[in-house]
């Protein structure tokens, strides 16, 4: 009997606790990761030994002032990560004071409308638009260019008060002259300017990481960070990747990031 009476006053202690608890896990802003499977490979723990750099972000900052979720999925692009829904279900959570941290590009050269993916995008930032129609989904569907769906990613993120950082995509272990192939032209230039124009914060991913492989040479780099192709690293890479990350949120520290780092 007392055993009884004890617990059915604990009960609502425990549950006051617990809902404090939710309450404040809640009011935390959230660092939300998006991209594809050179920022989280598989399930995020390795994949075959490969790596994406979303799965260090969280080690490098205080998780009880900082909840970070690691949304990127591989295979995806600009375009299919916002098509199969992955976006909206972000957009439903996203509060004023959270950060979004981008970066795609490598799977956006794909074509448009073939069977096995139907996942790339219109090259360039303009509005321009195609209408195809799509295998995977069996419908049509409007494809834009790279720098519309970047753009909607900014937007959509500001719209609900909160912080949209752009990545231009981590290099290839691709090397012409002695230098890895940087993507200036094309999809890294495209990100800076979608930045620059909307206003988001921009890391040049693929300058920097590319400036350190060119430092280490073509050999070292293959042996160390590309056990299987030249896009996807494994742990000692990714942890690159994810330095350069941290390193440029420490000394660019949008909307006051630096002091949730580690």
């Amino acid at each position: 009997m007392k055993i009884r009476k004890s617990f059915r006053f604990f009960l609502p202690v425990v549950a006051v606790i617990l809902f404090s608890f939710i309450m404040k896990q809640q009011e935390k802003p959230v660092f939300y990761i998006i991209g594809d499977s050179t920022v989280r490979n598989g399930d995020g723990t390795g994949k075959g030994n490969l790596w994406g750099w979303g799965s260090f972000i969280a080690e490098q900052v205080d998780t009880n002032r900082l909840q970070v979720q690691n949304h990127a999925m591989g295979g995806r692009s600009s375009r299919t990560f916002q098509t199969e829904g992955r976006w909206d279900k972000i957009m439903k959570t996203l509060k004023k004071g959270d950060y979004v941290i981008m970066q795609f590009g490598h799977n956006d050269a794909s074509p448009l409308d073939d069977t096995a993916r139907a996942r790339g995008v219109l090259r360039g930032i303009s509005d321009k638009d195609t209408l195809i129609y799509n295998p995977i989904r069996k419908m049509q569907e409007t494809v834009n260019t790279y720098g519309w769906y970047m753009r909607k990613y900014v937007r959509d993120t500001k719209s609900k008060g909160a912080n949209p950082i752009i990545c231009s995509l981590v290099p290839r272990n691709s090397w012409k002259e002695g230098k890895v192939q940087r993507s200036g032209d094309s999809w890294a230039g495209w990100a800076k300017q979608v930045a620059e124009e909307e206003g988001a914060y921009f890391i040049d991913l693929n300058e920097l990481v590319a400036a350190e492989y060119d430092k280490l040479g073509a050999e070292q780099i293959k042996a160390l960070y590309f056990p299987s192709d030249n896009t996807h690293t494994n742990k000692e890479g990714a942890l690159i990747n994810a330095a350069f990350v941290i390193d440029q949120l420490r000394k660019q520290n949008p909307a006051g990031i630096s002091q949730y780092l580690r």
